[in-house]
């Protein structure tokens, strides 16, 4: 090591040396100011970056849109069925014979049925039974008159009504019919009433004639006599013409439903 013991070398030594130190900074300095530099331009490139990881919120999805449950509507309740109308017992339902009956082809068990000829109401005054309804029911009895002097016999007896397509079990009589006699004339069956009789004239011609013409004029006597007999006995035939008038009362209460 060279000792420097003159003092305008050591100063000069201390220059040179401030000099080199003044020289070696401002470089220390560029290459931290390019660095730092670096360090900024890299910075936004790194936070770019980053960025990027986050969708945006024009690209993030959508939450899926909620189903909305579809509002019924309420159901508006049914009306309540209207209350039935009701006929009290003793009511009376005038109809009349859709067919004629006659004694003398109706039998027992035959079936007939009639039209209800007038509106039939209640105390409030609503129709029941509406005329053009049906009633139906059957023959009970079918006797002819067996004479002009005496009467024959027609029963009917109903069962049920429709009103309105609906049939109805019905509880009632016929308490009135319009009804005609009507004579068969004379027939064999009138005629074996009274044969008797026509022999008996014959007979009758036998004893007071003595002969076989009295026999004859006592005949045509007798049969003379027992036709006037026959008509006299011939079947008289109870009719209902088609149209007559049949009173129906009822003896029980019948409930229709309202249309």
């Amino acid at each position: 090591m060279i000792t420097l013991r003159k003092p305008g070398l050591r100063l000069a030594a201390t220059l040179a040396a401030v000099a080199f130190l003044a020289c070696a900074k401002p470089d220390e300095t560029s290459q931290s100011a390019d660095s730092t530099a670096r360090n900024l331009t890299l910075a936004p490139t790194e936070s770019t970056a980053a960025l990027k990881d986050v969708p945006s919120p024009a690209t993030a999805a959508k939450p899926a849109a909620e189903k909305k449950t579809p509002v019924q509507k309420p159901v508006a309740p049914k009306p309540a069925a209207p209350a039935p109308l009701m006929l009290a017992a003793g009511t009376r339902v005038p109809a009349t014979a859709s067919d004629t009956i006659s004694t003398r082809t109706a039998k027992a068990g035959d079936a007939f049925t009639a039209t209800v000829s007038q509106d039939v109401k209640n105390p409030a005054g609503r129709v029941v039974i509406p005329a053009g309804a049906t009633v139906s029911g059957t023959i009970v009895a079918a006797n002819p008159a067996p004479n002009p002097n005496s009467t024959g016999k027609i029963e009917l007896a109903v069962t049920s009504v429709t009103v309105r397509g609906a049939s109805y079990a019905i509880d009632a009589s016929v308490v009135g019919m319009d009804t005609i006699m009507k004579g068969r004339g004379v027939t064999g069956a009138d005629v074996a009433k009274v044969g008797a009789g026509a022999a008996a004239g014959a007979i009758l011609g036998k004893i007071i004639g003595k002969n076989t013409k009295g026999a004859v004029i006592g005949g045509a006597a007798g049969a003379a006599a027992g036709a006037a007999a026959a008509r006299q006995s011939r079947d008289i035939d109870v009719v209902i013409p088609k149209g007559a008038a049949i009173t129906i009362q009822l003896n029980g209460p019948l409930t229709v439903k309202q249309a």
